[in-house]
């Protein structure tokens, strides 16, 4: 599997790894507070300099991540269960496997940072503020969801996380607008517009390039590499796979996106440039294991085996879990014990979710417009109307 993927996969096997990063004796491990690891080599394109290769982890981010990964893991696998027992219908695209890119790109922004993705979006809803039970909600559409049942699996929201976006890369654009809007407020923050491999070769993602050079926007343009744009493989859709160079004359970086530290000081290192200096383009090589959507099996295209190969070599979880034991953080049986209460406050969360009410039929007309009077909306025709409520 390395061999055939080359430069995109150069990890070496995680216990040789781990035993050339540990030196010291078991009981300082055992009194660690922070552990130095070493990533995989980023690849560079029109940078001289890139991120760190020399990664400090501490004990307290480890299991925040640790923890916030287990969550998405188990919220997605529970979202599997409840789309084959037809609770969820509908578009359903999962996020598990990819866990590391969005936990390690929120753990170098702030919460006035914004991000916009496209429709694989119950990952970053969660990790950008909404409970495992509004996303559950949302996606049964019920009132507790975080669009009140109206948006589904594709169209969630929060404070600086503007989606959830079902076309075929329209969030780039929309991305580079709000990056505009950060630098005309001058508030020091960036934009992160996500994006797949599949989305690669649309017109607009080269044009909102042109236009955030051009302006020289805070934008950072990820491209969520997972190899497979619905059923069609990057080699097959793609005539450069070098998807950090697609940029042309922005600056780009490849990173191991199975690994959250990599993807922690990438995003570092990608804010403070478009901050500074401009746009910029990340290529995170991720993967995922279930099919593009739920009505997608994912194995006619790919083998059940280099499934199974990815998540025992590569998922970003078991890795992370690993660092931590090496470093000294935790002991297995530490492990077991956050596994069990990811997995309890998931059900705890769904049960919740489950318990809320489809939203009533006058919320069809709501939360079309901001405005702090009842508007009057046309329904379909012109002899029916329907109430807007004032919403702000």
């Amino acid at each position: 599997m390395a061999s055939r993927y080359g430069v995109l996969f150069r990890l070496k096997p995680v216990l040789q790894t781990y035993q050339q990063q540990c030196s010291y004796s078991l009981s300082s491990m055992m009194r660690s507070t922070s552990h130095t690891f070493t990533t995989q080599k980023y690849d560079l394109h029109l940078l001289e300099k890139g991120p760190s290769q020399e990664v400090t982890l501490t004990k307290e981010d480890a299991l925040m991540y640790y923890k916030q990964m287990q969550v998405i893991r188990r919220m997605e696998l529970k979202s599997d269960q409840l789309y084959k027992q037809k609770i969820i219908r509908g578009f359903c695209h999962l996020y598990d496997g990819q866990e590391a890119c969005c936990v390690g790109i929120e753990a170098s922004l702030v919460k006035k940072d914004s991000v916009i993705t496209a429709y694989r979006a119950h990952g970053w809803s969660y990790i950008r503020g909404v409970s495992v039970s509004s996303v559950i909600a949302e996606l049964c559409g019920r009132k507790l969801g975080c669009a009140k049942g109206k948006g589904g699996s594709m169209h969630m929201y929060n404070d600086n996380f503007f989606g959830g976006n079902g076309i075929v890369g329209a969030q780039v654009p929309l991305g580079a607008g709000i990056a505009f809007a950060h630098k005309y407020k001058e508030n020091g923050n960036v934009s992160v517009s996500c994006y797949g491999d599949g989305a690669s070769n649309q017109g607009q993602v080269f044009e909102s390039f042109n236009m955030a050079k051009l302006w020289n926007l805070p934008a950072i343009f990820v491209c969520e590499n997972n190899r497979f744009g619905m059923g069609t493989s990057m080699q097959r859709s793609s005539a450069s796979t070098d998807y950090y160079k697609r940029g042309d004359y922005i600056p780009g970086i490849r990173v191991d996106g199975m690994d959250i530290l990599a993807v922690r000081e990438a995003t570092k290192f990608a804010k403070e440039h478009a901050v500074n200096k401009g746009p910029i383009v990340m290529e995170l090589v991720t993967y995922r294991y279930h099919g593009h959507s739920m009505s997608d099996p994912g194995t006619s295209y790919r083998t059940r085996d280099e499934v199974k190969e990815m998540r025992q070599t590569y998922d970003p979880i078991t890795n992370l879990r690993e660092k931590m034991i090496t470093a000294g953080f935790v002991t297995k049986e530490d492990c077991k014990k956050i596994d069990l209460e990811a997995r309890k406050h998931v059900e705890e969360e769904t049960a919740k979710a489950l318990s809320s009410t489809e939203p009533e039929l006058v919320e069809l007309s709501n939360d079309i417009y901001l405005t702090k009077e009842p508007l009057t909306i046309r329904s379909c025709n012109a002899f029916e109307t329907f109430t807007h409520a004032a919403n702000h």
